[in-house]
């Protein structure tokens, strides 16, 4: 029985002539799995080295190579806040807001708030320099963000 819905399978197999091989999609595949189902379980991993023709390790050498992914057991909330430590946010106060985030929230980074809702994370660097300390929520850059921004992000985030 397949993990992926037929859905996924069709938007991963139409990728393939965008692309000069097969293997080349491994990562849009992953990113489609992954945005659908919040994680890439090992059952994924499979069916989509059998779409695009390689090898399980092959998927899963790619999936690793990028902190991005989560796998079996690490799904994801249904909102990823992330908190840029790259040097300008470092020396803005990156690791306080950190600190005070892991605290508002009840998790350390890497870790899911028990409602599912937020997974807090860590960046090196969103390219949000000017406006540090920044934070990405999901996508979505959030700049010269205060514990006090953090708190109405949070709020924001739990309803």
């Amino acid at each position: 029985m397949s993990v992926l819905s037929d859905d996924i399978r069709s938007r991963i197999t139409a990728l393939l002539p965008r692309y000069p091989s097969k293997q080349a999609v491994t990562l849009p595949a992953l990113h489609l799995v992954h945005d659908e189902y919040r994680t890439v379980s090992n059952e994924a991993i499979v069916e989509i080295a059998g779409l695009l023709d390689l090898h399980p390790s092959e998927v899963h050498d790619t999936m690793t190579f990028y902190e991005f992914f989560k796998h079996d057991g690490d799904k994801l909330g249904k909102t990823r806040l992330w908190v840029c430590r790259g040097l300008a946010c470092m020396l803005r106060g990156a690791y306080e807001l950190q600190d005070h985030c892991e605290h508002k929230l009840g998790v350390k980074c890497g870790q899911t708030t028990a409602d599912g809702k937020i997974t807090l994370e860590f960046a090196e660097c969103i390219g949000a320099c000017d406006g540090a300390p920044a934070c990405l929520r999901d996508d979505v850059q959030v700049m010269d963000v205060t514990t006090e921004k953090a708190d109405s992000l949070i709020a924001e985030l739990q309803r």
